[in-house]
């Protein structure tokens, strides 16, 4: 008798993990000799600063941060958090009771709903969206219902769509600007409107802000926090990784609502051991003065958002200029889906690009493009556009 081993139910659910998907079909295209251009996954090119480095380098030489970490941070890092946001956002937060550090972002937003939702409970999500508001819903049992994001309402939800009979059932809701993928940016008016929305209906809201410092033209994106009333509704999600170019230090936080920042901490405290104390000390050295690092940062990702948004139009092809994240969110060409031209770009201009569709059903008929390479790159890439004649017109 041979042995075989059953997935759980809960992983039968899920699709493949879109950017693992990604990485399978470039690997395969390099390893058919191919150069690559890759405007997939949202992953910094440019290199962590130097002084967050020497930090990183001077904490791990002291054997204190060789033991086990404290669940919720360093006394020190949760201050330095709470210092970040009352300059950035005039919000002031307890750096005891609403401050976590987390793990990445991601680890955070993936536990999330183990602090609240039972089996059957709903959990309201964006699409397009990111792929663990979904996949944290059903590892924690509940059920997602999804929030259509369209160009007609600028991404933003709908809330008065939403159904009623829906909403009695609903513990949670995830929203994310600037938006991932769409760019999207969001009023206060909303973020107001939202607020009030929860205190209705009893829901917690999750707002994931991992882009909230990548901006261009001088706009600055708000926090769900400064809005009256947020701290009594919502918990935030920020994270170090693009902000100061740290996406494999894993290194984020969350704050707001105090009791919701207790539960997270009480199912963090049971699945892991807290973040290495020599990166808590490089986050502390981020925060604090880091800000002239993303400033450069941002000029050079406008830059080469400049060069692929003009350049698209160009070439014929219909691309809003975002006014935050490094993403394009362009329309698929008339006679495609988001599959179809994304492995076009591949097959025929070596170039990597992520369907719409993998972030959602709403995602179909977009494109993401990320303007995580080099400038010359990203003309290399219009190049090779312009070679394979698919404006937004052909077919």
């Amino acid at each position: 008798m041979t042995f075989k081993i059953q997935a759980a139910e809960r992983l039968t659910q899920l699709p493949p993990y879109l950017f693992a998907e990604i990485d399978r079909l470039k690997r395969e295209a390099r390893a058919q000799g191919k150069d690559i251009i890759d405007l997939g996954v949202g992953d910094p090119d440019i290199p962590t600063p130097p002084m967050i480095i020497q930090e990183l380098e001077r904490a791990s030489r002291d054997p204190q941060n060789h033991r086990y970490a404290l669940d919720q941070g360093l006394p020190e890092l949760r201050r330095a958090i709470a210092e970040w946001y009352k300059k950035r956002f005039s919000v002031t937060l307890d750096p005891e009771k609403e401050v976590l550090p987390l793990i990445g972002s991601k680890e955070g937003i993936a536990h999330m709903p183990l602090t609240v939702v039972n089996a059957g409970d709903v959990v309201l999500i964006p699409d397009p969206g990111y792929p663990p508001y979904r996949s944290g819903t059903l590892f924690a049992g509940g059920v997602p219902s999804f929030m259509p994001l369209t160009e007609e309402n600028a991404f933003l939800p709908d809330l008065k769509e939403i159904d009623p009979a829906v909403l009695k059932k609903t513990k949670m809701m995830f929203l994310n600007y600037p938006n991932n993928p769409t760019a999207a940016c969001a009023p206060k008016a909303f973020f107001d409107e939202t607020v009030k929305f929860a205190e209705k209906h009893g829901i917690l809201i999750c707002h994931d802000a991992a882009y909230s410092e990548i901006s261009f033209d001088g706009y600055r994106p708000p926090s769900f926090l400064e809005v009256k009333g947020a701290k009594e509704v919502a918990i935030e999600f920020h994270s170090l990784s693009k902000t100061f170019n740290m996406t494999g230090w894993r290194i984020g936080f969350a704050a707001g609502n105090a009791e919701a920042i207790r539960l997270l901490a009480k199912v963090k405290s049971n699945i892991d051991s807290g973040i290495f104390q020599a990166i808590q000390y490089a986050g502390i050295k981020a925060l604090r003065e880091g800000e002239p690092e993303t400033l450069k940062n941002i000029k050079i990702y406008e830059e080469r958002r400049n060069v692929l948004v003009d350049g698209m139009k160009n070439l014929g092809w219909n691309v809003r200029s975002p006014q935050a994240t490094f993403y394009v969110w362009a329309p698929v060409p008339p006679g495609y889906t988001s599959a179809e031209i994304s492995m076009k770009f591949l097959q025929d201009a070596g170039i990597v690009v992520t369907p719409g569709n993998g972030f959602g059903m709403n995602g179909e008929g977009y494109f993401r493009m990320a303007i995580t390479v080099p400038k010359e790159r990203i003309q290399q890439a219009l190049d090779r556009v312009k070679k394979m004649g698919h404006g937004q017109g052909a077919k």
